[in-house]
């Protein structure tokens, strides 16, 4: 009976990592982009802004925008992974394209008071590893999309002070595959292994401050900070094809992989600051920081709805910290340049780090450009992302699973961002 436990316990681990999957992107695989203007500065937006993608970074800032604007933008993200075993020696890679997606509405209804609404892909992206990968029994496909519907007001309280306060409405879907060995339940034959597949989706709330503040009329001090939002995550387990089992002992041991299924999931909380200077006319630059409160994130616990019980599973992730620095230049009334980089931290360690999002601390170098044509503006911004490489040394064998499981080795992965935004001045 503890052999079937352990060995259960071990099937099942690629579905409680959905915890992983949402969190690493928040870290190391956060979505750097919620508007092209922004990515083009390396997200140093908290102190000053000219878009309605403030929503996002500041929304104390929307009092600085005049009339009723909306934005709407898009990003196309190609992600490149590789993978070179230890033990095998062999390299494995995979490519993926991702669009996060943005829309802003901001109004300003007096001197002192504006609200806006924001819709946005806080964490995301995925994994799509090679079917015959050798850590195909920990994932082949990790898949995460999340939709934040974000309300807000902004009040000027004095000439130099604007304060903030939203609502963040937060929508997660989530898709994990990965393969299963028919040796785990005494099977051999053409049938070698099956697919598991585990989908799930929930909705959480939260909240988000923020406030600007002019030193004078050169510098500006911005901060924004958003809670952390707990997930209840409704889902449930499938295999395809479906072994056949000649004796009810295996299958009762099978059985625990087709079943619905919840677990939690919380969303860090985020603060970020910035410091911006009007350096001339038609320079400005920015300097900020961002911290993720990940460290809460200690374990994670899958309950089945046939009183399967599973042990939780250790996550023991760390707050992250990162950096960003950014410019922009007014060429002249109608064209700015902008450039900018960010440093982010990764939050996983070494001995919870999971191959279905291969987390790690990131560089990002931005450039772009910022344009207004009368009451229509464009702004372009192209990043290169570098992710550090990271190494995995586990021995996920001694689960239970026979073949190569570990996936152990060197995992490098980077990134190019191409990010649109359109907007519009009524």
């Amino acid at each position: 009976m503890n052999y079937r436990k352990g060995l259960l316990t071990a099937l099942l681990a690629p579905m409680i990592s959905l915890g992983a999957l949402s969190s690493a992107h928040a870290a190391g695989y956060a979505v750097f982009t919620h508007g092209a203007a922004a990515l083009g500065q390396g997200n140093a937006v908290t102190a000053h802004s000219q878009s309605p993608s403030t929503i996002f970074y500041n929304p104390a800032l929307m009092n600085k925008l005049d009339g009723t604007q909306v934005e709407l933008g898009t990003t196309a993200l190609l992600v490149s992974r590789e993978f070179q075993s230890d033990p095998a020696g062999q390299s494995t890679s995979n490519d993926s394209t991702f669009f996060p997606s943005t829309f802003y509405v901001t109004h300003k209804f007096s001197d002192s008071l504006s609200a806006g609404l924001g819709v946005f892909n806080p964490f995301g992206l995925g994994t799509e590893w090679n079917a015959n990968w050798e850590g195909r029994y920990i994932a082949t496909k990790s898949e995460l999309t999340t939709f934040n519907f974000n309300p807000v007001v902004s009040y000027r309280v004095i000439p130099s002070l604007a304060i903030a306060v939203g609502l963040d409405v937060i929508l997660v879907d989530a898709t994990l595959e990965r393969k299963i060995p028919a040796g785990a339940f005494g099977l051999a034959g053409p049938a070698s292994e099956t697919g598991q597949k585990f989908k799930g989706d929930g909705t959480g709330v939260g909240f988000n401050v923020a406030a600007a503040y002019d030193l004078n009329k050169d510098i500006t001090l911005g901060a924004s900070y958003r809670s952390s939002v707990h997930v209840d995550v409704d889902g449930s387990s499938s295999t395809s094809p479906t072994f056949a089992f000649p004796t009810p002992p295996v299958g009762a041991l099978f059985a625990p992989l087709d079943s619905h299924g919840k677990t939690s999931i919380r969303l860090p909380q985020q603060a970020t600051a910035g410091l911006a200077y009007h350096v001339t006319a038609p320079l400005t630059v920015e300097a900020g920081v961002r911290w993720e409160g990940w460290s809460a994130f200690k374990e994670l616990q899958l309950s089945l709805d046939n009183n399967t019980a599973l042990p939780a599973t250790a996550r023991n992730w760390h707050d992250s910290w990162g950096l960003n620095l950014g410019g922009r230049y007014q060429l002249n009334d109608n064209l700015a340049l902008l450039a900018g980089y960010v440093y982010g931290e990764s939050s996983v360690p070494d001995s919870t780090f999971d191959p279905s999002i291969p987390d790690a601390a990131t560089h990002v170098f931005c450039i772009g450009t910022d344009a207004e044509f009368q009451r229509f503006k464009i702004a372009f911004s192209y990043a290169y992302q570098l992710y550090e490489d990271r190494t995995k040394k586990d021995n996920l064998a001694s689960a239970g699973l026979p073949g190569p499981v570990s996936a152990n080795g060197t995992y490098k992965s980077d990134a190019h961002l191409l990010a649109l935004s359109l907007g519009y001045k009524f």
